[in-house]
């Protein structure tokens, strides 16, 4: 994102890309190669003016995103967690302690089966495992003394992008 002043005073007709207007301003966004009015580039999430909050912006499947709601929805790669694909805009995901995942990557490590929401999983080192399959007292104790466990999560949400 660019945000430029009009060179030596100048007026070019520039229409916005958000609005459609003739801009007319002193100064004028250019990102996505598109101009914007400097109040009409907003994130498509918490409608923020993306000139007020920094000097860069997000898109994609169709959204413009301010860098916070970027991460919120598609992690800070915009990669599964688990297989490191990149994940499409319109995919449903699961989340597990700020992780992404695609619905066929949130599984169990043991057993490989899908987890869904309602379904309980432990998360064990940046592991995930179902309810079944958490490793023991005894595994926990040996091996991941100096590591957190995370208490029993509930799979409660899968998130869907329109584009």
């Amino acid at each position: 994102m660019v945000n430029s002043q009009v060179a030596g005073g100048v007026c070019v007709s520039r229409s916005c890309a958000g609005c459609g207007g003739r801009i007319a301003d002193r100064f004028l966004l250019f990102s996505m190669e598109r101009y914007w009015h400097t109040h009409c580039l907003k994130c498509s999430c918490c409608q923020a003016q993306l000139g007020d909050i920094g000097s860069s912006c997000y898109s994609k499947g169709g959204m413009i995103l301010c860098r916070t709601d970027y991460i919120r929805l598609f992690g800070h790669t915009g990669a599964c967690s688990a297989c490191g694909q990149s994940i499409p805009a319109s995919e449903m995901v699961m989340r597990a302690q700020g992780n992404v995942y695609h619905l066929k990557c949130f599984s169990c490590a043991t057993c490989r089966n899908q987890l869904v929401p309602g379904d309980r999983f432990h998360y064990v080192n940046g592991t995930i495992f179902c309810e079944h399959d958490r490793p023991g007292a005894a595994l926990l104790n040996t091996h991941l003394q100096s590591n957190p466990v995370l208490p029993d999560q509930k799979v409660s949400a899968c998130f869907y992008f329109t584009l």
